[in-house]
């Protein structure tokens, strides 16, 4: 796997000179062996891993935090800098640090061996920008794209997009865990961003197709290490100015999962059919019954038998052959049951509307029931 080290070792060779790498805040990431004699510039960054803000406003004064080519800096006799040749490291439209060469004129800017070199430059700025990602700036960044303020959201996808995150240029879906895994794996691709909330584990998806969701869906399939662990995933989204609305989805859809376990483990914001509905209407306030009155006499512990005949029958939309065979009773039994779910009730099963009514009463108390997800 090529590393820092790799990569300046290879420049250097590559080159004929010493080489040292610095991330875009002047920190001293990697250098090759020096065999001539350094600058107090040098010296001071392989001694202490970092330059100082009076050297960082020197070399930045030549542009090379906007350059995306070679840039030769002049040399300083009064402090003692010698001439550089520096190769910006650049990921997307950023530079994230820059491989440094004391310049002695004997590199060609058209030698080709520089383009070779600009190359694996190139490379140096994905892993110092991977490294940047998985850092606590991006997830902050994340963290406030799901914020209830319009300004923290905007501040959110202005910070990404600063930092030339892979989201920040794609279309992207959000993801919800829980539990979130103890510890997120290495393996999850650096374009993932991560946040734990009050909800689990969200995650940030870049997609190629806002309307194909399956990378968010594989992604959070992939961290549910727990048993009885669950995901929602909310439908995708052309930008970070609208993620916080695929978040919305993702965990109305691990609520709907909670509720109807067929929808697990991971459940899709555009597979969820009438749940998507059934998910929208808001949660009863604090001390009101959680189910609607029609459905409040099935709901005495002794007639648990009663409220699984009802649902089993409502979901196999009124079959009765279907229905008891999935109940494993005689149809005269469902009859019977049936007949007494309308006495407790007061409602006709042979109407649509008052099946409709218990159907949907049904599932809304599953989904009250099962713990109710923050709307934020």
């Amino acid at each position: 796997m090529i590393d820092y080290q790799s990569l300046v070792d290879e420049v250097s060779r590559l080159l004929g000179a010493p080489v040292t790498l610095e991330d875009r805040e002047f920190t001293l990431i990697a250098f090759s062996s020096h065999e001539d004699e350094l600058d107090p510039v040098r010296a001071r960054s392989i001694l202490s891993r970092r330059s100082s803000a009076q050297v960082r406003a020197w070399f930045e004064g030549f542009g090379i935090a906007r350059a995306a080519e070679p840039v030769r800096t002049p040399a300083d006799p009064a402090t003692g800098v010698r001439a550089r040749l520096c190769l910006p490291a650049r990921h997307g439209n950023e530079a994230y640090g820059y491989l440094w060469l004391l310049d002695d004129g004997s590199v060609d800017l058209g030698d080709p061996r520089l383009a070779q070199a600009m190359d694996l430059a190139a490379q140096a700025g994905e892993l110092l920008a991977a490294d940047v990602w998985k850092g606590q700036a991006a997830p902050r960044a994340f963290a406030r794209l799901l914020s209830a303020s319009a300004a923290e959201r905007a501040e959110g996808a202005r910070a990404l997009t600063a930092m030339a995150h892979p989201a920040a240029a794609v279309p992207v879906a959000v993801a919800v865990v829980s539990p979130a895994p103890g510890r997120v794996p290495a393996r999850l691709s650096h374009d993932v961003l991560t946040y734990r909330g009050d909800d689990g584990l969200a995650l940030l998806v870049p997609l190629a197709d806002p309307a194909d969701v399956s990378p968010a869906c594989a992604t959070a399939m992939s961290l549910l290490a727990d048993p009885g662990a669950l995901a929602g995933v909310g439908g995708g989204r052309a930008g970070l100015s609208e993620a916080a609305d695929s978040w919305r989805e993702a965990r109305l859809a691990l609520r709907s999962a909670r509720a109807e376990p067929r929808l697990g483990p991971v459940a899709d914001w555009g597979g969820l059919g009438a749940y998507r509905l059934i998910a929208e209407l808001p949660a009863p306030a604090p001390g009101v019954p959680l189910a609607d009155p029609v459905l409040l006499p099935l709901l005495a512990p002794a007639r648990a038998v009663l409220l699984h005949t009802a649902e089993v029958y409502l979901d196999h939309a009124g079959h009765v052959q279907r229905a008891a065979a999935a109940l494993s009773v005689h149809r005269q039994t469902l009859y019977y049951r049936l007949s007494r779910i309308e006495a407790l009730t007061g409602l006709d099963l042979e109407s649509g509307a008052d099946r409709l009514l218990l159907h949907l009463a049904l599932k809304a108390f599953r989904l009250n029931a099962s713990g109710e997800v923050s709307r934020g």
